[in-house]
């Protein structure tokens, strides 16, 4: 039974059992034996903790023993298995990741009561890259996110080496086994009980516990926003079509199509009743096609219709239209090649020596020149050609 089982020795065996489904495919069914032992052992534990009133919003972080301490990971241990749990469809997913929501803002809100994060990294980890629309800012807070991780981490190694546990980097540990590796009764061979009581020891012990609750406390957020995101994807996505329609409809959609095909169905004009005795003997007249000649007619020229739309228009007419419409170019050919281009018509205007017009086309023809000057001016020969550049 799990209720007469030491708490150390309850949460040892739930942080076992899912750090080895950690590494597991979440499809499989041991896998998820394994989840759903870790689960119900860390729900026993949660309320355990919560009927022994080890936490208390009226103490202090100084007022927690460094053995309670470490249950403050309970919540968020429970958080990231709940997560794992295998769902089937939409709906059930959606419980899943609010309830694991829960655990964690519990999680997030316990550290926050007793000031264990420091209030920089609270704002830190606060801060949703997601929710940035300034791709710089948002890359600016993610890499300070993950440096701030990475320094947790090492800062943890660092307390490792110094209760003379081995280093990480030397055993392919979980998350799950470094909270492990903070109970009382898993602690390291080399330290002996003596030394677990002294005070030094206490002090080492208590800050790894620390530590590794600052780096949860910084996984707890990003798991979070992730979930967030995963939230907004299931309420929006189109729910799954059904895989075959109800036996009713079926049923219907059947009889219909049979009675497509059948001579002895009820008539269209009013008239009830079969058309064929069981001998195959009419008995009332019935027609196929339409009564009306004139419907007649038009069905039976349908027959050998074309199969594509034929034109409404002829080419001479189609350009007479286009013409009107002004997408027709005119002019060309021999008669306009012999015709001055405007710069030789302007100057053979400006020629006209004593006349007002001609005076005029002088001036403008100077001004054209003036102006394509400063032009060669600025732009070189050839000083816009740089595709053949050596």
């Amino acid at each position: 039974m799990t209720s007469t089982l030491p708490l150390p020795t309850l949460f040892s065996r739930a942080l076992a059992t899912a750090s080895k489904a950690l590494n597991l495919s979440t499809v499989d069914d041991e896998t998820q034996e394994l989840i759903q032992s870790a689960v119900t052992d860390l729900k026993e534990l949660n309320r355990r903790v919560a009927a022994l009133s080890l936490f208390s919003s009226n103490e202090v972080l100084e007022d927690i023993s460094t053995r309670n301490m470490v249950y403050l990971f309970a919540r968020y241990v429970l958080a990231e298995v709940q997560n794992r749990v295998k769902t089937t469809d939409r709906d059930e997913r959606m419980t899943v990741l609010q309830q694991t929501q829960v655990h964690l803002r519990s999680f997030i809100h316990d550290l926050d009561t007793y000031c264990i994060v420091p209030e920089v990294e609270r704002a830190l980890y606060a801060q949703s890259a997601s929710s940035i629309k300034d791709a710089a800012k948002r890359r600016e807070v993610k890499i300070k996110q993950f440096k701030a991780e990475k320094d947790l981490r090492a800062r943890i190694e660092a307390v490792r080496k110094r209760r003379k546990q081995a280093p990480m980097g030397d055993l392919p540990q979980t998350d799950f086994d470094l909270i492990r590796s903070l109970l009382p009764s898993t602690v390291a061979p080399q330290v002996s009980d003596e030394d677990e009581d002294d005070s030094e020891t206490d002090e080492i012990l208590r800050e790894a516990v620390l530590l590794l609750l600052r780096l949860n406390y910084a996984q707890a957020y990003s798991q979070l926003e992730s979930m967030n995101q995963e939230l907004e994807l299931l309420r929006s996505a189109p729910p799954p079509p059904s895989l075959e329609p109800p036996v009713d409809d079926r049923k219907d959609k059947l009889k219909e199509q049979d009675d497509m095909w059948k001579l002895d169905t009820r008539s269209r004009i009013g008239e009830s009743g079969p058309l064929l005795d069981s001998s195959g003997k009419p008995l009332r007249p019935f027609t196929i096609l339409p009564a009306g000649a004139s419907d007649r007619a038009r069905l039976q020229a349908q027959v050998f219709g074309p199969g594509h739309r034929l034109p409404t228009m002829s080419i001479d007419e189609y350009l007479k239209i286009e013409q009107e419409r002004g997408n027709i170019l005119t002019g060309g050919g021999p008669q306009s090649e012999e015709q001055p281009t405007s710069s030789e018509q302007l100057a053979i205007d400006s020629e006209m020596d004593g006349a007002v017009f001609g005076e005029m086309k002088l001036e403008e023809k100077r001004q054209k020149d003036e102006q394509w000057a400063q032009f060669k001016d600025a732009n070189p020969r050839g000083a816009g050609n740089t595709m053949n550049r050596g």
